[in-house]
């Protein structure tokens, strides 16, 4: 299965920490950082990719509830049939309320999995893999 990790900036380290687990336990993952080189198109690139996913990670952090570009991820995955049932919303160090206000209804009524800001984190991670591993 193909998955789309949908993330700020500052989510990067995580970001990294989770495509190396969601590969070693089988799935693939798209990776803006080795995916785009750099003078190509990243819309076009990202773009592509989300296409071709079959799921989607949102990993929602103070700064994705400022980023117009994930909501445009999160809205694209929402409305497609190949998403259907595979976007897991991920709280990393926010409070559901806050992230509710910010991001699409409907993200309220999808499993969500909670994980601190930093430390410990392997727990969270873990879960996301049993989530898509679950919907594969």
């Amino acid at each position: 299965m193909k998955v789309f990790i949908s993330h700020s900036q500052e989510a990067k380290p995580l970001t990294r920490r989770l495509i190396e687990a969601l590969k070693r336990s089988g799935l693939e993952v798209w990776d803006d950082d080795y995916d785009i080189y750099p003078g190509d198109n990243w819309a076009k690139l990202t773009g592509q990719a989300l296409e071709e996913a079959e799921a989607m990670v949102v990993l929602l952090t103070p700064g994705a509830l400022k980023s117009t570009t994930m909501q445009r991820e999160v809205s694209f995955a929402l409305v497609n049939k190949q998403f259907k049932n595979r976007v897991i919303p991920v709280l990393v160090g926010l409070d559901q309320r806050r992230a509710y206000n910010k991001f699409p209804w409907i993200i309220r009524y999808l499993k969500t999995i909670t994980i601190p800001a930093s430390d410990k984190q392997d727990d969270g991670i873990n879960q996301i893999t049993q989530a898509l591993q679950a919907v594969a």
